[in-house]
């Protein structure tokens, strides 16, 4: 189907969230079902980590050049190369899962996946979108994590009741050859275009130096943003029990109140951007509003101080995302935001990933404890706040306040 920007192509919106959110289910199944693979197959936990990491390795790895090539090379061969190897990665685990190293590879196959599927479902998202329309699509771009974080939560009483972790990687590999086969009805009856490449009729004005120092410095601070969240939502669990006491079932219901938070706020800036609010200053207030967070943890303590941080945490956590997803769009325009362009932010993103849940156990390290993480991590979301400050300025310069 020819791409009308005048109109919403709600197939392709749709089809762009969920191919994000299957990449994130993909990634995400692993945590709640790492505590029982541990004790079945008994794992070295540094390898285990990696069962994590890897993804990021991959994403750091491809992310560029996969972008230059969905604007070169048929969309529907490196989705259909996708999908082989999501479903590969699934079905080698369950096949020898005593195996540490093979469990890694087939991760890494998972993590190809990832990067196609994390890049290409918000451009869908993004391009299939009318004008009035982009904010949300933008939003969908932006809570594709959490919500594939919720969906593999929910497995959690499933495997419990059933064939415990295994459940998972079934569910996976069932949800990826689904999703397989709706692209190909969508390309066999032309209900939306998923044709990344450049057409030649229709080449966009190339990026200038100014939009370029944009794109780069907005994939930086996805990089700070990512390491502080990512950092915050690997270990704050652990951070109840051992700092607060909490019991791990409350430690649990705790962590559950950012993520749950980050999806309703996110949808909420969806409206904000789409009546008229700035990308920037929203993005520099809610790195300010997480800064605050960090910097008052000392002070949070208690159970209402706690359940507040949180909330407030959550807040911040909702806005950022979206204004950096918008920022592709909001910086060259939605004609021109590509797969070139959605990389690059990607590429940050994939970096403070790898770094943040790194870092914090690092840090922590006796003799400074948990206690030493707020001024950390607060210097760090102070510095994004920084430059969220000087983006925003550059693009007042543009002339580029949202999205178009």
């Amino acid at each position: 189907m020819p791409l009308d920007r005048a109109r919403t192509n709600w197939t392709g919106v749709m089809f762009g969230f969920l191919l994000a959110s299957l990449a994130a289910f993909q990634q995400f199944k692993l945590p709640p079902m790492l505590p029982g693979m541990l004790a079945e197959f008994g794992y070295p936990k540094t390898l285990a980590g990696s069962f994590m990491s890897v993804y990021a390795v991959i994403g750091l790895a491809m992310s560029l050049a996969l972008g230059g090539l969905m604007m070169r090379i048929r969309t529907g061969l490196i989705l259909g190369l996708a999908f082989a190897t999501g479903i590969a990665g699934n079905l080698l685990a369950l096949v020898a899962p005593g195996d540490p190293w093979v469990v890694l590879g087939s991760r890494g196959l998972e993590g190809f996946a990832f990067a196609v599927f994390a890049i290409a479902g918000p451009v869908y998202a993004n391009r299939n979108a009318a004008p009035r329309h982009l904010p949300l699509a933008i939003a969908l771009s932006a809570i594709w994590i959490p919500v594939g974080q919720i969906a593999a939560n929910l497995l959690v009483p499933v495997a419990e009741l059933t064939i415990g972790w295994r459940v998972a990687w079934i569910a996976t590999a069932v949800a990826t050859a689904a999703m397989a086969g709706w692209t190909f009805l969508i390309t066999l009856r032309g209900g939306a275009d998923l044709d990344l490449r450049r057409r030649p009729a229709t080449t966009p004005a190339p990026i200038t130096g100014e939009e370029r120092w944009a794109l780069v410095l907005s994939a930086l601070l996805f990089t700070l943003w990512s390491a502080q969240y990512f950092g915050y939502m690997t270990w704050l669990p652990q951070f109840l029990v051992e700092a607060h006491g909490l019991p791990p079932g409350l430690a649990t219901l705790a962590y559950s109140v950012p993520v749950v938070t980050l999806i309703v706020v996110g949808l909420a800036t969806s409206t904000w951007i789409r009546r008229g609010a700035g990308v920037g200053p929203l993005l520099a207030g809610s790195m300010l509003l997480q800064a605050a967070v960090w910097w008052a943890m000392p002070w949070t303590d208690g159970l209402l101080a706690g359940g507040a941080s949180l909330l407030l945490y959550g807040i911040g956590i909702g806005v950022t995302p979206v204004c950096l997803f918008a920022m592709p769009s909001t910086i060259l325009g939605s004609a021109r935001a590509g797969p070139a362009a959605f990389a690059t932010i990607m590429t940050g993103r994939n970096l403070g990933v790898l770094a943040g849940p790194i870092l914090l156990p690092l840090v922590t390290r006796e003799p400074w404890g948990w206690a030493i993480s707020g001024p950390v991590f607060g210097t760090i979301t102070t510095v994004d706040a920084i430059g969220a400050v000087l983006l925003t300025f550059g693009l007042a310069r543009m002339g580029r306040r949202g999205p178009d």
